[in-house]
Formats: structure tokens, sequence, C-alpha cells
């Protein structure tokens, strides 16, 4: 058995998930995407691992990576499915209302006039977000249409392509916190609460971390919405609504890890490898993606 481990830097996670692979003993080779070159007529170097673990933090670099090394056949967690979809949000949406999978509505609209119109047929306050990003950034709350003027304005004229496609979800009157699971597989192995003043609870804003309970109806809803973007190992944000209940929010496919691991008590990391061992030894199945009737979409996971 040899791992490969493709990363972009050694954080604290990948630190962690070293010393695990170093406790039990596994066999792996660091690859460092800034020095990776593929050679797309020479799968030959990349036969001699069993498995995978992409751990990028650019996305595009991921994704690429991904769907090369799947195209040659070599295992990966995760796979270039669970990447492509958890790293695009609109991608994510489509995938968990596809799989009635309890989240924020979602309207999407490809000009500032058609986003306008969008933003008040939710009602303020609605959230606007670029479709790729992470750590919280480049999120805007609306409360106002004078606000939603400003930012659709701003938006078209210093963005990027992914700025001119209007990603507008409705804003959740949460507690102030939100839940982030982890999900391996088939099961919820912790969670944590994110909680601050701020409307905006990622750790990496600030956000302090607790143990939040792993219940059943929380299981239940984080490893569908896993199974509706291709499975794996995963970070599923989770929003508590007063009415609707449980939302999901977003599904992050190189989750980070370090701020869970004392509130929960869970070795992640080792979860993490004994999971990524299993794919390289006997493979895991690939998720059937069960489409049920509208109707019946989100009472299903109710």
């Amino acid at each position: 058995m040899l791992m490969g481990i493709l990363y972009s830097r050694v954080r604290v996670e990948e630190k962690l998930l070293i010393e695990e692979l170093d406790r039990q003993g596994v066999p792996y080779e660091l690859i460092d995407d800034r020095e990776l070159i593929f050679d797309l007529d020479n799968p030959e170097p990349w036969a001699k691992y069993d498995v995978v673990l992409e751990r990028c933090i650019n996305h595009s670099r991921a994704l690429y990576s991904l769907h090369i090394l799947e195209d040659w056949g070599v295992r990966c967690v995760n796979t270039a499915r669970s990447a492509s979809i958890c790293g695009d949000k609109l991608l994510t949406s489509t995938a968990l209302v596809r799989g009635g999978v309890p989240s924020p509505r979602i309207k999407v609209a490809y000009t500032p006039e058609s986003a306008l119109e969008a933003i008040e047929q939710l009602g303020y306050p609605v959230v606007l977000k670029p479709a790729v990003g992470s750590w919280g950034r480049l999120i805007s709350k609306i409360n106002d249409r004078e606000a939603a003027e400003a930012v659709l304005e701003h938006k078209e004229t210093l963005g990027t392509y992914h700025h001119s496609i209007f990603y507008i979800q409705e804003y959740i009157h949460k507690p102030s916190r939100d839940i982030r699971a982890f999900v391996v597989g088939d099961e919820t192995i912790c969670a944590i609460y994110r909680t601050s003043e701020h409307w905006i609870t990622n750790t990496a804003r600030g956000g302090k971390s607790s143990n939040c309970p792993v219940t059943p109806e929380l299981n239940k809803i984080c490893v569908a919405a896993a199974h509706a973007v291709g499975g794996g190992v995963l970070a599923v944000d989770v929003l508590e609504d007063e009415e609707r209940g449980l939302l999901v929010n977003e599904v992050n496919y190189t989750m980070e890890f370090r701020n869970s691991i004392a509130p929960t008590g869970v070795n992640i990391p080792a979860r993490i490898i004994d999971y990524t061992l299993a794919v390289g030894q006997d493979g895991v199945k690939p998720v059937k993606v069960t489409v049920p009737p509208l109707a019946a979409r989100r009472e299903s996971i109710l």
C-alpha cells in the first residue's frame, strides 16, 4: 500500500494526517502541486499509488488533478465528481435539490436587472455569494434595495466571470451559530457549533467552535447531503431554521478540521486515513444517485 498526499502547503491539517500515517506505519509520498507536472501520454509514474488523498488549496488544481488521475485508474479521495460539485455552490445547490435534501431557497440570475428582480422576489434580507469561493469571502448580506443596487453594480464592474453569475440565497434567521458536520463515508463522525456575533460564523472569520451532538436527524440529513454530491470525506454546513428545522447550506470537499478535534474528542485525521486506506485496498462503490419524484424529494429527508 502506497498513498500519495497531493497538497499545496503543509498546514496543520496536513501535519496531523502525516502524523497519523506515521503512527499507523503507512507508506506515503508527498506530492507538492506547485512542482507537479502531468504528462498526459505517460501515466506510468502514477501507477505506483494505490490511492491519492487530495489536499489542495486551489480548487482548479484539485479538480484537474483528480480528473487526470481517475482517467488513469488511480483511486482518489475525494473523487473528481465530488470536487466538481462541492467546489461550485450552484452545482452543490442543484445536487441538494435533486437529492431531496432540505436547503435554503436559491435563485440564479445572469444580469444585474434580473438579479435585482430575483432578490425582491425572495424578500430582504438575502445573501449574495460567488459561486466559487471559500472561508466566507466576498459574501454579502443585502438588507435593502439601495444596498442591492450598489453591490450588483460593483460585482458587474469589478468582478471576474464568476461574479457575473448571481447566486442569491434566502437569509436564514438562525441562532448566533451554525453547524459544521464531518461525514466520512456513510457516517457523520462528529459535528461542531460555530458561534459568532457576526452573521458569518466561519472559524476562519473568528467563529468559536464547540461540540454539537450528532443526533439521528443531523446524521440523516448530512449523510443525505454527502451522497447527493458524490460521497467521500466531506464537511457539511447546516443552518437551523425555527420553522423548517435543519437546512444544508454548503458541502466542502477539502475540509479543514484543526478546530474541531478538541471540542468533539474525535480523531478526525485517523478517520480520514482509515477511509482512504479502505478506498485504496478495496475500493468504494460509487454513490448511486436516485432521483425521487419531485413532490417526494424534500419530504424523503425530513
